[in-house]
């Protein structure tokens, strides 16, 4: 009896404890919400720059004043950043036949999508042919790649515009999709509207 009596004893703090409040489970993970901004375009048409195209109204132009501690190949190298989003799409301008050849400038971007295979699932590449001598190439990369879109555009004979867009966070195609779509919604804008200039 008395064995009773002690395992009594030693469960009632136990039994005390228990007053019928819920446990506490954490939360499911979940993405913080995005709030996107109005769509809106402007003209770039910066004097360092051969070519016009419009922007968004939300996104900043910044030139390329260093690039690895040196100065850039050519002034006409700019980021177009988009704040909300800390998204850049790093532009590229080299004039063909300065130094490569519009064939070496092809492989070279073909190269740099290449880089990316490493981590895409998929590549689609979309081919651009505008009555304004433009073409070129948009490579979309599929899965945990670090830059998800990636282009040429070029007249054939003197002017070559590589982009590639980057998000400043972690690679997570799944919650970056939603704003991925946004952004290359504007990119496909720029590439709509661009222009060589004489």
């Amino acid at each position: 009896m008395n064995i009773r009596k002690l395992f009594l004893l030693a469960c009632l703090p136990l039994l005390l404890q228990c007053n019928g409040e819920p446990a506490f489970a954490p939360k499911p993970r979940a993405y913080p919400r995005v709030f996107y901004p109005e769509k809106g375009y402007q003209a770039f048409d910066e004097n360092y720059c051969q070519f016009t195209f419009d922007f968004p109204v939300y996104a900043e132009i910044e030139q390329d004043t260093v690039f690895f501690d040196e100065k850039p190949a050519h002034p006409c190298w700019f980021n177009i950043y988009i704040p909300t989003f800390e998204s850049r799409l790093h532009c590229s301008y080299y004039p063909v036949g300065r130094g490569k050849s519009l064939e070496q400038l092809r492989q070279d971007a073909f190269a740099m999508v290449d880089f990316h295979n490493k981590k895409a699932n998929y590549i689609e590449e979309l081919s651009v042919q505008k009555p304004n001598k433009v073409s070129g190439f948009i490579f979309m990369l599929d899965g945990p790649a670090a830059s998800p879109l990636q282009f040429y555009l070029t007249d054939s004979t003197r002017h070559f515009l590589r982009g590639a867009l980057y998000f400043n966070t972690q690679v997570n195609p799944d919650s970056l999709a939603p704003v991925y779509e946004f952004v290359k919604q504007d990119i496909l804008k720029m590439i709509e509207t661009f222009e060589w200039q004489p």
